[in-house]
């Protein structure tokens, strides 16, 4: 694990099927939605890059209107892969990232299914992982905890949505910082 500090222009966004009907049945939901589309207003403020995911959006349904509002253009690619990295298109919209973003920020659903897989791709592909325990979810809080804690175990990093966000912004004062304080609050 590395112990620099965050630097927005090495990162990048990874946003983790957040959809309509998947969101019905995931554990504290609601917090999972709003830190999500509180990371991608960071991402917006800071220009991130964002790349997007849907898991079989023909029977899940699309993403949740609140993680739509806030892409700036990113169009959620599908895939019936739970890693992220297994799907050809994702793994090369995250590849088309490097060398210069070299840490992927990954929030989303499920965390011991799609986020896990995910950071094993992102670890295998010489990322740095950081997974915002707070943005994450699964159905059973059994499972969300177990994933986490197998996410930490393989050298991901476990994080808060407001750490990464801080991280991030480095100073107050600055105007990502204004326009973000808002919503921070």
């Amino acid at each position: 694990m590395t112990c620099d500090f965050l630097d927005p222009g090495r990162c990048a966004l990874l946003v983790v099927d957040i959809q309509e009907r998947l969101m019905r049945v995931i554990h504290e939901g609601k917090r999972v939605t709003a830190n999500s589309a509180l990371l991608l207003k960071a991402a917006a403020a800071l220009e991130l890059p964002v790349v997007a995911t849907t898991q079989y959006v023909e029977r899940i349904g699309p993403l949740l209107p609140e993680i739509r509002a806030e892409l700036h253009g990113a169009v959620p690619l599908d895939k019936m892969e739970f890693s992220c990295f297994r799907n050809p298109a994702v793994a090369a919209a995250v590849d088309a990232l490097a060398p210069a973003r070299d840490t992927l920020i990954i929030c989303g659903v499920e965390t011991h299914i799609c986020i896990y897989q995910t950071v094993i791709g992102a670890l295998k592909a010489g990322l740095r992982a950081l997974v915002p325990a707070d943005a994450v979810s699964s159905r059973a809080p059994l499972n969300h905890d177990t994933g986490l804690a197998r996410i930490r175990d393989l050298g991901g990093e476990i994080v808060s949505t407001e750490m990464v966000i801080y991280e991030l912004l480095g100073r107050a004062g600055t105007p990502a910082f204004k326009a973000l304080l808002p919503y921070l609050k």
